[in-house]
């Protein structure tokens, strides 16, 4: 069986290695993007099963990149979670509404971001198995 692959979105290095590090050590195989431009593009052609997704990004925003790989048919089933330093009482309603399937905060809470990043795997691999409902 082959590791889930996560696509982490990130224009920061340090951040970007810190969650590479927990992911992978977690047993997980990461890639990266480090715009918004380059995630959508590496969503379409790598089809991760989950997106790490930071906010605040270089040539496109987290909130727009993620609008467009959740109207995209091809790349809208990957769980998006939001990682992002924007912490004020709008942004966690405002990246939900662009699309993201949940919500992180930094600086990162270890525990909760493992959590986090395990429930929406289990979540989208079971939407794979039970399919659409017709």
């Amino acid at each position: 069986m082959s590791k889930p692959r996560i696509l982490i979105v990130e224009d920061n290095i340090d951040n970007y290695e810190l969650v590479r590090f927990l992911l992978e050590r977690a047993g997980y195989d990461t890639f990266w993007a480090h715009s918004g431009r380059e995630g959508i593009d590496m969503s379409k052609a790598k089809r991760p099963d989950l997106i790490l997704m930071d906010l605040s990004l270089p040539e496109m925003d987290g909130w727009t990149a993620t609008e467009r790989i959740k109207a995209d048919l091809e790349t809208k089933h990957i769980p998006i979670i939001a990682l992002t330093a924007h912490t004020l009482p709008g942004d966690r309603k405002r990246a939900l509404e662009a699309g993201c399937d949940d919500y992180l905060s930094k600086p990162m809470n270890i525990e909760l971001f493992t959590e986090t990043v395990e429930k929406n795997l289990a979540r989208a691999k079971h939407k794979r198995k039970s399919g659409p409902i017709i």
